[in-house]
């Protein structure tokens, strides 16, 4: 009898042990200066993952494993983020690695990942710095900085009046650094006068000596490669001064809800780029279509998804695939997978080219009464620029 009874307990543990989540780990801003954009990939995380759950979890071989997400708090401190996505695999034992936000952060981050030979799935660093080190481990839903204006400088060449000259501001942050590196070989294939080239303090909150320097060239337009706050100090202190170039553009912000809100109507004319929109032709294996998706999130969270959120559940869905793909969560396996998925999803097809990065066209939109419009895609123009810009007093 108690032979029989170890043999039941240890199926019993054998059973357990075949019932184990599968965990991803991650870390991210939930406080701090960067925390408004960090909780869209703790939500988007969240969201995905209990979608997939519901709808049974991850098929591995004859076992459905649920998923579980171990998710830290940067405080908006890069260094503390290295250090703590050395406890998720030391010490928390995760068995895959999801991002967080921001390039610097993921430049940082994913050296722990390829140290480990642990694959990380990211959806908030665009930085073309992330794909050149030769890392095999690292794999990015976000598009390349480096092309962020393309579709805006091309739709720039057939405005009319056409624009002559630029301002191309950017932090001095991977991601804007990279940003303003293409922007600039594609304004001057363009044919675009450069007339302020400046780089400027990530998290500036002081931009007037700039806006004076703007209005003093005639700069007919401002490309700035910058963060949601930082947008958000320039529009103001614009307006403040009263300076209108014909355009003005902004590389993160405009999508997001929180931008308009912040802003209100001073929020209208602002243009920007987004990698993602909401359409029923995006289809998707759990959230049925953008549509669908969007319209679920923002009754779950209270707002509107952008392309940060629609990034951070494609993130979750290619994890899928490749633990699926590979019939395993052994980390060498799942990466193997990860560099050969190929899927429609509700962000696009999630496919990662040779170094680890997606490919999607960025469209450029711009806020009218205080709604993202959509103006210019791999196609043309699909909306109408409100274009030149009006004086602040004529508004």
């Amino acid at each position: 009898m108690s032979r029989f009874l170890i043999f039941l307990v240890s199926m019993l543990f054998t059973a357990a042990a075949w019932a184990q989540p599968i965990t991803l780990g991650a870390s991210t801003q939930l406080t701090g200066s960067t925390a408004n954009t960090g909780r869209y990939y703790k939500d988007a995380y969240e969201f995905a993952i209990d979608k997939i759950n519901a709808a049974g979890g991850v098929k591995l071989g004859s076992e459905n494993r649920k998923l579980s997400l171990k998710l830290l708090d940067n405080q908006s401190d890069v260094n503390l983020s290295v250090r703590q996505y050395v406890q998720l695999l030391s010490q928390d034992k995760v068995d895959l690695l999801l991002g967080g936000f921001a390039s610097n952060f993921i430049i940082a981050d994913s050296a722990v990942a390829e140290k480990n030979e642990v694959p990380m799935v990211q959806g908030g660093g665009a930085s073309d710095q992330i794909y050149s080190r030769g890392y095999k481990y690292i794999f990015g839903t976000l598009p390349a900085a480096s092309d962020y204006f393309g579709s805006t400088i091309d739709a720039m060449t057939k405005l009319s009046p056409k624009p002559h000259t630029v301002a191309l501001l950017y932090a001095d942050d991977s991601f804007d650094v990279s940003v303003a590196k293409g922007t600039r070989e594609e304004l001057k294939k363009a044919g675009f006068k450069t007339v302020i080239d400046e780089r400027y303090s990530s998290n500036a909150s002081d931009f007037n000596t700039l806006l004076s320097r703007i209005k003093s060239q005639h700069a007919d337009v401002v490309l700035m490669a910058c963060h949601e706050t930082e947008a958000l100090n320039f529009i103001r202190q614009a307006k403040s001064l009263n300076v209108s170039p014909k355009l003005y553009s902004f590389t993160v912000g405009v999508p997001s809800a929180d931008f308009r809100q912040a802003l209100g109507k001073d929020g209208d004319y602002a243009s920007g780029m987004t990698a993602w929109l909401p359409s029923a032709s995006l289809k998707d294996q759990w959230f049925g279509d953008a549509v669908q998706f969007a319209k679920a999130y923002h009754a779950k969270y209270g707002y509107e998804p952008d392309y940060h959120a629609a990034s951070g559940v494609a993130v979750i869905e290619a994890v899928v695939k490749a633990i699926e793909a590979a019939g395993s969560v052994d980390p060498k396996k799942v990466r193997d997978a990860l560099a050969e998925v190929n899927f429609e999803s509700l962000y696009g097809r999630i496919a990662f080219g040779k170094t680890g990065q997606i490919s999607l066209p960025q469209t450029m939109i711009q806020v009218q009464d205080g709604k993202v419009v959509p103006i210019y895609g791999s196609k043309g123009f699909i909306g109408k620029l409100d274009y030149p810009m009006p004086g602040w007093d004529k508004r």
